[in-house]
């Protein structure tokens, strides 16, 4: 994941309406939005993310604020078309059980057989997250995989910091004691959401 500071002159070039900096900004964070949308709608994750970056373009020469703030924005949008989803069908989130597309997992795999293990194990790793209560499996999405901070993730789902770090601590402690990922070991990046359970890290 890019940092915001690498995004804050794509951003600018994005807002006053150059296509090359929003085509930046889409590289940058559609794998994390996808992976958070996989866990809120499943197979749907891939139209809600179009929909997503449709209402992201049209509003964009409105938006007032940096990179920290547009990655906020962005994921809120995605929240709210991934409810209306779920609203149009009448359903639960769902585990995500399709294959992830070879470009949501990452832009530079080394070969085939690297992309094939890495997108079986986004699946997998996606699919343990989406078992975890739904407030828990957001935070974790939105704070480890989106990289949202605490501040931006209580906009997002509309609480207060307080809850948002209870529901990531408990989500974190879950997937550690997840007979699942104990048995599992070392896979994609689940680990290192895994290795970020202690207080100073959520």
């Amino acid at each position: 994941m890019e940092d915001d500071d690498d995004l804050a002159a794509p951003l600018f070039a994005a807002i006053a309406g150059d296509e090359g900096g929003f085509a930046v900004l889409w590289r940058a964070l559609h794998p994390a939005l996808i992976r958070y949308l996989r866990v809120m709608v499943g197979d749907a994750a891939e139209d809600v993310a179009s929909e997503t970056w449709l209402q992201a373009c049209r509003d964009l020469p409105r938006f007032q604020g940096g990179t920290t703030a547009f990655r906020a924005w962005l994921f809120r949008i995605a929240r709210n078309r991934a409810i209306d989803e779920r609203r149009r069908l009448g359903r639960r989130p769902e585990e995500p059980t399709a294959a992830v597309a070879e470009d949501t997992i990452g832009w530079r795999a080394p070969d085939a057989a690297s992309q094939a293990i890495e997108g079986a194990d986004t699946a997998w790793a996606l699919t343990v997250i989406a078992s975890l209560p739904p407030d828990q499996a957001e935070a974790v999405m939105l704070r480890a995989v989106a990289g949202l901070s605490v501040a931006a993730c209580a906009q997002v789902l509309g609480k207060r910091p307080g809850a948002i770090r209870v529901a990531t601590m408990r989500g974190l402690r879950r997937l550690a004691a997840d007979p699942r990922v104990r048995a599992r070991g070392s896979v994609g990046w689940l680990p290192d959401i895994v290795g970020e359970m202690r207080p100073e890290g959520v």
